[in-house]
């Protein structure tokens, strides 16, 4: 018997129904872009590219850690970790105020393999900690939260971190098109590559598999021959990495480092991940819903920005979207047991 396909429209409507915040904020974000000056600019959607770039990029790495039904405490201070290692490096040789004046200038390229190791090392000690300590992902990277971030206060003891090399800011935080009219930002294109990246991984690979068969059933993928510990510690590794690469995007685009940078980013980026489907009973999510849900977290930021909110009450705002987000993925979840 063959199955009806379903038209677009219902398919829209399928969607809205099981995304009510996503279609809420979208026509928040609606009604303020046509009560308020400039929301409808290029200049502000190139803002939100570029803030939603690296955002997609840290959620990218957290996903992977809720489809298995855990998740990384670390990520963000992982990104301020890799901010600044990268800014320590990349720093100009005449620069006056260099933290260590004896290193010499290197390479924006070989400052990115570094960076990218060292998250790797990080994402490879949360995995083992979590597969073989078997200490909860909670836990386990809300400790090493705390360690990365006491490493990062010494080495950078506290100071921020500048006079960056130009030719590393311009090619990060270049453009292609007028800066006065339509243009889109570098970090769309690393954002894009990432996100075919990690469709292919998740969706054509046998890491794929195994990860949506560990959210599913950890047990069950366990005895059906599924090395669950090794494709636990890959994710948290590939997370990793993930942080780095945003840290060393974002210390380009901010201009700048400190050891406070990347604060608090993993509750967004679990936001984002939340919002846009992927459920924290493990064993759903995709990488288009994540770019979704990423992206209109953005806009709620913009949203409240041009409402003229005060600042301090975003978070509450953020924290309220987060608590509805994972209490509407329960219910799903509940409703179909």
């Amino acid at each position: 018997m063959q199955t009806k396909k379903k038209s677009p429209v219902q398919a829209v409507l399928n969607y809205m129904k099981s995304n009510p915040i996503v279609v809420l904020l979208v026509l928040a974000a609606a009604i303020v872009g046509f009560t308020r000056e400039n929301f409808f600019s290029w200049g502000n959607l190139g803002n939100l590219v570029s803030n939603t770039a690296i955002r997609f990029i840290i959620a990218l790495g957290v996903s992977g850690c809720l489809i298995t039904k855990g998740t990384d405490l670390s990520a963000g201070r992982q990104v301020g970790l890799a901010g600044c290692v990268a800014g320590i490096l990349i720093q100009r040789g005449s620069y006056g105020s260099r933290l260590f004046p004896g290193l010499p200038e290197m390479n924006m390229w070989v400052v990115l393999l570094i960076v990218v190791a060292m998250g790797a090392f990080f994402g490879i000690v949360n995995g083992t900690i979590v597969t073989r300590l078997h200490v909860p992902p909670f836990i386990a990277t809300l400790g090493t939260q705390t360690i990365v971030y006491g490493i990062c206060l010494v080495l950078t003891d506290a100071q921020p971190i500048g006079g960056f090399q130009d030719v590393y800011i311009r090619r990060i935080t270049g453009r292609i098109g007028n800066p006065k009219g339509f243009y889109i930002p570098y970090l769309f294109f690393v954002a894009l590559f990432f996100g075919l990246l990690f469709w292919f991984i998740y969706n054509k690979t046998r890491h794929g598999k195994y990860m949506y068969a560990i959210g599913g059933n950890e047990n069950a993928a366990e005895v059906s021959g599924v090395n669950t510990a090794w494709t636990l510690t890959k994710i948290y590794m590939l997370a990793g990495i993930m942080y780095a690469v945003a840290g060393y995007l974002l210390a380009a685009k901010s201009g700048g480092a400190s050891a406070g940078m990347g604060q608090g980013y993993e509750l967004e980026a679990i936001a984002g991940c939340t919002i846009g489907g992927v459920s924290t009973t493990g064993g759903i999510g995709t990488v288009s819903g994540v770019l979704v849900g990423v992206l209109v977290f953005e806009l709620l930021k913009i949203v409240l920005q041009f409402l003229g909110v005060n600042p301090y009450y975003n978070f509450i705002v953020q924290g309220l979207v987060i608590v509805i987000a994972v209490a509407l993925d329960i219910r799903k979840y509940i409703a179909k047991k």
